[in-house]
């Protein structure tokens, strides 16, 4: 499956953040919430969208989806990377560090959502 991942959009701004990821058949947009004064993430949430940008429901009816836990652990370990100075001075496989991170967001996307 072919993607595009957009990070940090042109919408983005001090305390939030928006990324996408458009596929195929649908796009992903993911937005992280800042709070406090030294910036520290509380909310990493995401909706699943058509490409015409009609949302879809997850399998129980909701929109959205939080990211909590040890999911919240493993993204901001994904989303780390994008930052480095590794990463930016393609010292690592940027190609591999997409692929973990839209894999991730994928398996999510998976277990919450019916598409069809």
């Amino acid at each position: 499956m072919n993607y595009q991942l957009h990070l940090r959009t042109p919408d983005s701004k001090g305390n939030l953040v928006f990324n996408t990821i458009v596929f195929d058949a649908f796009k992903v947009n993911i937005v992280e919430r800042y709070y406090g004064m030294v910036p520290k993430s509380c909310d990493v949430l995401f909706k699943v969208r058509t490409l015409d940008d009609q949302l879809i429901k997850r399998k129980d009816g909701h929109v959205k989806i939080r990211i909590k836990d040890e999911d919240y652990n493993t993204y901001k370990t994904l989303i780390k990377v994008f930052s480095t100075y590794e990463y930016k001075n393609k010292l690592i496989s940027r190609n591999d560090a997409q692929q973990d991170f839209v894999h991730f967001i994928l398996r999510l996307v998976i277990m919450n959502y019916n598409l069809n």
